[in-house]
């Protein structure tokens, strides 16, 4: 296992706002975090990239406990792309090439830059390298954002909420790049959602939360209609069109 969970607790001042979290995730999988809002799910990411520290509990990363590691060192390791940024007037090629600044220790080498301009063409951003970020749709700097994380070379990237604020198509395509970089880089992936239905599309493992605790978490088997009624509050239905499987609330 890549990442593994164990017994995680977090509160703000005296309010609990994650217990008992635990559970493991393999290289090649996709987990979405899902539940109502305030059910912790920001907090569990930022919990399980040391930007938060939990009261009690262990995360592993590759058997390396993070809660012992410094900002640097958790950032060779995991790759995070938080809810909001800044864009900036920066070229995406500069911005991308800032995910090898945990790597640097003089200078940029030729190896950062062999590895920037990989990251670039696996994303199909090579065309956008000299523009500035500014300058580029939501869906495009969103994909940048991503390929900055994946510069990086983390074992784990955790995003959180990355279709935010996107239409359709674009939520497609930001989710799409991710399967791909899981399954070609080998990586696991995080990624707290709201949108139940893109969910089961692109990922194969659930963690569905409610009242500060996991609910149920596993593949397909657990997201039923009577846990997503338990955990939203709303009756639905499951079923599939065209193959992919859909929510529909009652």
């Amino acid at each position: 296992m890549i990442l593994a969970i164990d017994g995680v607790e977090f509160s703000y001042n005296s309010h609990a706002v994650l217990q008992d979290i635990e559970f493991t995730l393999a290289r090649g999988e996709f987990l979405a975090i899902l539940g109502n809002n305030g059910a912790g799910k920001s907090t569990l990411l930022k919990c399980l990239n040391k930007i938060l520290k939990p009261r009690r509990g262990t995360i592993l990363i590759a058997g390396e406990n993070i809660l012992k590691l410094n900002q640097l060192e958790v950032a060779r390791r995991i790759g995070y792309v938080a809810q909001r940024y800044e864009s900036g007037r920066v070229t995406v090629f500069d911005a991308v090439l800032l995910g090898r600044k945990p790597h640097i220790k003089w200078d940029v080498t030729p190896a950062d830059l062999e590895i920037v301009y990989r990251i670039l063409h696996l994303l199909g951003l090579e065309e956008f390298s000299l523009r500035y970020l500014d300058e580029l749709s939501g869906g495009e700097q969103q994909k940048v954002i991503i390929a900055r994380a994946l510069a990086q070379e983390p074992g784990v990237l955790l995003l959180d909420e990355p279709t935010s604020n996107l239409d359709l198509k674009n939520q497609l395509e930001v989710l799409r790049t991710v399967q791909n970089a899981v399954r070609e880089q080998n990586l696991a992936a995080v990624v707290v959602m709201h949108d139940i239905n893109l969910a089961l599309r692109f990922a194969d493992k659930f963690l569905l939360l409610k009242n500060s605790t996991i609910f149920a978490c596993g593949g397909l088997e657990v997201m039923t209609p009577a846990n997503l009624a338990a955990v939203y509050g709303v009756p639905v239905v499951v079923a599939r069109m065209q193959g992919v499987p859909v929510v529909v609330p009652l």
